[in-house]
C-alpha cells in the first residue's frame, strides 16, 4: 500500500469515528424517568450524557418554548427549568441525535425517605395496617422511586431505580411510613406526591454521611470505629452515601425525613455531631435548606443499660439544628423486646404533621410533644414546666397516676416520684428525698409513660412527653439486666 492510500484510510478512519462520536445517543439519569414527580414551582435540574459537543433540545408540555444546552467535553448536559403549580399529567421531550419522551410526568412535592429498617420495613415484613391498606390503595397522585441496597466507594452519578405509580404491586415492598406520610400529604394539600425511598434496614448513620466528613474529625473517626461489622449491611463511612444519595441530590426535592438510631445507640455520645453534619453535607450537595424530620427511636431491650435513653437524648439535642423536627413515638410500641414497631400509620403521620405545619404553614395542627422547659425546686418538692402544652397535660390509658418520673439528691441516688399535674406542668415529690436536685423522665432503654398533652395530634389523641432529665451525670451503660 502506498504512501497516499495509508493516508487516505487514516482519514476516513478518523472521520468515521468523529461521525460516530457526533452521533452517540443522548442518555438520561434513572431518577429523571416516565412517571416522576418533578418539585413544584420551582427550579427543576434536568441532565444527562451524549457526546461532547452536542446539543440537546428540551421541550416540556406545560411550556411554550424549546430549551437547550450543549453537552461539555465531560459528554454530560444539563439544565435548568422553571415547573408550574402543581398539575400533570405533562411530558418531556429531550432530542438530540435521538429522542427521550418522558410521559405521565406531574409536578408536585417531593421528599427523601431515608434511614435503617424502621423506615425500609413494608408489608413484606409482616405489618398488618400496610395488609389491609394495599387493596384500596392505588392513587396515581403518589409516586415512588424506590432506590435498592447498593454501595460504593466513590459518589456515583446514576442508580438502578424507576419512577412507579402508588397500586397494591409497587406499595407491597415500599416504606410503610414513607408511604403514610406521603398518603397525609397527598390528601391535605390535594396535590401529587413524590417519595424517594433510599433506606438499608441495620445502617448506622455514618454509612449515609460523606466518607470524608467522617475521617477528618478525630471524634467521628473513632466512633465509626466502633461499628460492627456484618453480613447484612455495610459499616464503612460514606458508602451508602456514594451510591443511594450522591446520584439524585441535583433532582430537586422539598425536604427528607429520617427514621434511624438504632444502630448508633452504642455511639450515643457523637450522634448529634454526626447528624447535623450529615444534614449540612445533604443540605450542600442539593444546594437548598430543605427541612430534615426525623423520627426518635422507641423503646427497646438493648443489650446494655440506658443506650436507647441516651440515643433519644442525643435526637433531642439535634433539634437545636435549624430546620429539624422530631416525631416522639415512645407510646407507638407493641413489644419492647421487637426493635420494629408494627404501628407504621402513626409514625409517617406525625412526621407528616411536621411537614404540614412548618413546610406548609397549615394552621391547627398539634405536631411538636411536650417538651422539657425548665425546673424550680421549693423545698422538698420540684416543679417541672414544659413547652408544647398550652392546655395543659394529661394522663392517658385510664390510669390514676403519671408513670415514670424520676427525682434524686446530691447522692444521684433516682427514686420514683409521685406526680401532680398543673396545667402545663407536674409537681414531683418524694418523701425519702429532701433536698431534689435532678429529674429524669423515661430515662431508659424500655420506658413508656403515660402523660401526653391534651391537644390532639394526627392521631386524634395527644402526643406523649418527650423523654428528658436534668443532671448531666454519669449514665450507667453496662449490661442490662
Amino acid at each position: 500500500m502506498n504512501k497516499s492510500v495509508a493516508l487516505f484510510f487514516w482519514a476516513s478512519f478518523i472521520l468515521i469515528g468523529l461521525s460516530f462520536e457526533g452521533f452517540a445517543n443522548i442518555r438520561l439519569p434513572a431518577v429523571l424517568s416516565n412517571n416522576m414527580v418533578l418539585q413544584q414551582q420551582s427550579t427543576a435540574n434536568l441532565w444527562g450524557w451524549s457526546s461532547p459537543g452536542e446539543k440537546v433540545f428540551i421541550t416540556t408540555s406545560w411550556g411554550t418554548t424549546v430549551d437547550s444546552t450543549i453537552a461539555s467535553g465531560d459528554a454530560k448536559w444539563n439544565i435548568a427549568i422553571k415547573t408550574p403549580a402543581a398539575g400533570g399529567p405533562y411530558t418531556i421531550t429531550f432530542k438530540g441525535n435521538n429522542t427521550i419522551v418522558l410521559n405521565n410526568v406531574l409536578i408536585g412535592e417531593v421528599w427523601v425517605c431515608s434511614g435503617q429498617s424502621n423506615m425500609e420495613w413494608s408489608s413484606l415484613n409482616g405489618l398488618p395496617q400496610m395488609d389491609a391498606e394495599l387493596p384500596n390503595s392505588a392513587n396515581s397522585n403518589i409516586r415512588f422511586f424506590h432506590i435498592p441496597k447498593t454501595t460504593a466507594l466513590t459518589p456515583q452519578d446514576d442508580c438502578a431505580a424507576t419512577w412507579t405509580e402508588c397500586n397494591p404491586e409497587t406499595l407491597k415492598s415500599f416504606s410503610a411510613v414513607a408511604y403514610y406520610f406521603g398518603k397525609q400529604l397527598q390528601q391535605k394539600l390535594n396535590v401529587p406526591i413524590g417519595l424517594i425511598n433510599t433506606s438499608w434496614g441495620g445502617t448506622p448513620a455514618e454509612v449515609w454521611t460523606p466518607e470524608e466528613l467522617v475521617e477528618n474529625d478525630p471524634e467521628l473517626k473513632a466512633a465509626a470505629a466502633k461499628i460492627g461489622v456484618t453480613n447484612w449491611w455495610p459499616n464503612a463511612p460514606g458508602r451508602a452515601y456514594n451510591a443511594m444519595i450522591a446520584p439524585i441530590t441535583s433532582f430537586n426535592i422539598a425536604g427528607a425525613i429520617w427514621y434511624q438510631g438504632e444502630s448508633n445507640a452504642g455511639t450515643a455520645s457523637t450522634y448529634k455531631e454526626l447528624m447535623t453534619t450529615l444534614i449540612d453535607s445533604w443540605r450542600k450537595d442539593w444546594n437548598k435548606d430543605f427541612p430534615f424530620y426525623y423520627v426518635q427511636i422507641a423503646p427497646f431491650a438493648y443489650g446494655n443499660k440506658n443506650i436507647g435513653a441516651l440515643l433519644r437524648e442525643a435526637q433531642t439535642q439535634t433539634l437545636t439544628h435549624p430546620n429539624t423536627g422530631m416525631a416522639v413515638i415512645t407510646d407507638l410500641v407493641d413489644d419492647v423486646k421487637n426493635i420494629h414497631p408494627k404501628n407504621k400509620q402513626d409514625v409517617g403521620a406525625r412526621l407528616a404533621a411536621w411537614a404540614l405545619a412548618e413546610t406548609y404553614k397549615k394552621e391547627g395542627i398539634t405536631y411538636k410533644s411536650p417538651m422539657y422547659k425548665n425546673m424550680e425546686v421549693n423545698k422538698n418538692k420540684v416543679t417541672v414546666y414544659f413547652d408544647n402544652a398550652p392546655n395543659g397535660l394529661i394522663i392517658k390509658g385510664g390510669e390514676k397516676k403519671a408513670t415514670e418520673f424520676y427525682i434524686a439528691g446530691d447522692d444521684k441516688n433516682f427514686l420514683p416520684a409521685d406526680v401532680k399535674i398543673d396545667g402545663d406542668h407536674v409537681i414531683l415529690y418524694n418523701k425519702q428525698i429532701k433536698n431534689p436536685v435532678a429529674v429524669r423522665f423515661a430515662f431508659s432503654n424500655t420506658a413508656i409513660a403515660n402523660i401526653f398533652s391534651k391537644e390532639a395530634g394526627p392521631d386524634g389523641q395527644g402526643l406523649p412527653v418527650n423523654p428528658f432529665r436534668t443532671d448531666d451525670w454519669d449514665v450507667d451503660t453496662g449490661k442490662a439486666d
